[in-house]
Formats: structure tokens, sequence, C-alpha cells
């Protein structure tokens, strides 16, 4: 049995207390807060990291197998409920949990999950009629946002550009509320052609835009031929989708800004607004225009 403050590891069954932020056993969370860090080491190991036993039960629920669980000992009270999952489970000071990761720890337990191989974006839209597609978001907030809004719409599905931000990040994961388990994802292999696939697998492409020449999008949905399969195209924060991807699209659609809004200085919503209510119309209208 090690003393506290030793580094040597006690266990209990698979529960190990462990002191030394330095103990290679804990790599898997070493300084969660420097992004450049963890997407290297995180695409180099095949992981990511869940937080809060809510978000770590819905990763488990959809297949992520454990690595191994992470907790400070004053969270211990959150252990019963975590799955069972047979991997290990560190228990560290407090102190050492911020040292180690580069924060306060606050929402009890962090779990090491190793990542399940991607679909294609062919294979994926073959069962899918509904889906996002997301240009070049690079805010993991935002990108965890929106797989919220449309895991809770119903959307069958989110397309991600090359450039894309990683749905798997852990301040993603944490936005979503494990959203991003519970909708199937696919990333394009390529920017410049990638919208062709689409098209091929018979997608509708509709460009959201802020251009006030853009047909509402309510409209363009109630027009929408019957069976249609349909995919709203969502571009980068600040610049809005590439040229390209504009020309690319079907149609250019826009959501109906109140009158008052351009004399507030409102022109446009930022995404993630601007995508909860492009899903809920994608969604929820049929093609006569009436809510389902």
């Amino acid at each position: 049995m090690g003393t506290r403050g030793s580094g040597v590891a006690e266990t209990e069954g698979m529960r190990e207390l462990v002191t030394d932020a330095d103990d290679p056993r804990l790599t898997d969370y070493v300084r969660l807060t420097d992004m450049e860090l963890r997407t290297h080491l995180e695409a180099a190991q095949g992981l990511f990291i869940a937080e809060g036993t809510k978000v770590i039960g819905r990763a488990v629920a959809a297949g992520y197998p454990v690595r191994s669980v992470l907790i400070a000992e004053r969270r211990l009270g959150d252990l019963p409920a975590l799955p069972a999952t047979g991997a290990p489970v560190y228990v560290v000071p407090d102190q050492t949990a911020e040292q180690l990761t580069g924060y306060r720890v606050h929402r009890g337990a962090l779990a090491s999950l190793h990542r399940k191989p991607l679909p294609g974006t062919a294979a994926l839209a073959v069962s899918a009629r509904r889906v996002i597609v997301l240009e070049d978001l690079v805010d993991h907030a935002n990108v965890g946002a929106i797989f919220r809004c449309a895991a809770a719409l119903g959307v069958d599905a989110v397309i991600l550009s090359p450039r894309c931000a990683d749905p798997l990040y852990r301040r993603a994961v944490k936005v979503s509320m494990g959203a991003v388990f519970a909708i199937p994802y696919a990333r394009m292999t390529g920017w410049y052609d990638g919208l062709a696939g689409l098209r091929a697998a018979g997608f509708r492409l509709l460009a959201l835009t802020p251009d006030p020449a853009a047909t509402p999008i309510g409209a363009a949905m109630a027009s929408e031929p019957i069976g249609q399969r349909t995919a709203l195209l969502l571009g980068t924060e600040g610049d809005g989708l590439s040229s390209r991807w504009l020309h690319e699209a079907d149609q250019a659609v826009r959501i109906p800004m109140n009158r008052g809004a351009q004399a507030a200085g409102v022109d446009s919503l930022n995404v993630v607004a601007a995508a909860a209510i492009a899903c809920h119309v994608l969604v929820c209208t049929d093609s006569d225009g009436l809510g389902r």
C-alpha cells in the first residue's frame, strides 16, 4: 500500500489511488486545456475524453469502449452513478487532478474512451433523408451545440468538411451533453468536390445564408417534392459558406428576419441559433408546408 504523496497506487479491485500527476497511467488526461497537444495526442492514440457521469454513461451506451476513468477524491460519491465497464478507475487528490488536467475538475468523473471508426459519407447518406453539412466550423463549442440541436430536432446525420472541429473533442462533447454520441456523423475526405457525393445520392443541397435575396427556408421546404432528400449546408463562423459551396448548392435559403432587425443592427443570427431554427424547419415541415 502506498502513502499519500508517494505516487504509489493503492488498489481496491479496479479502483486505484494515484497521487503523482506524472504517473504514466494518467497520460490520457494530461493538459486537457491545451488544444494543440490534445488534438495531436487524441488522434495518435485514437481516444477522446468525456466529462461527467451523465455524458460518460451516454458514451458507454453508444458503444464507445472505456480505457479508464479519472475521479477526484472529493467526488467519490459519483462512482455509483458510473456504468460498470471493467476499466481501471484512477482516484486522485483534487490538487493532483488540477495539476494533471490544467483546470479544476468540477463535474466529477472524466473518462478516456476509444474512438470508433467513422463511416464514409456515402455509406452514411444511404439511410438518411435529412442531413446537415458543416463547412469549416472551427469552434468546438459551436460544433457541440449544433450536434445537440440536430439530435434534439430529429436530423438523421451530420457531415463535416475536412477542416471542421472534432465533435469528440472534450469541449464539443461537454456542450453537446453527449448528443455527439446520439447522431451518426462522417467527415468528408475532400472539400473541393465534397458535395458531389451527396448530390449523387439524391440530395437537394440548400445553402443557408443571410443574403436577403435568398429564398426563405420555410418556403423552400414547402415546395419540396414528396420524398426529396435534403442536405442543409452551414458555413463557418463569421464568413459563412464559401463561394464554391454557395455556387454548388441547388438553392440559397435564409431565415427571415424581423422588420426591425436591420434597424437594430442585426442582419443575421449566430451559427448555432441559425442551425436550431433551420433544423426545425428542415425536419418538421412537410412538402405541403404543414408541421408534422
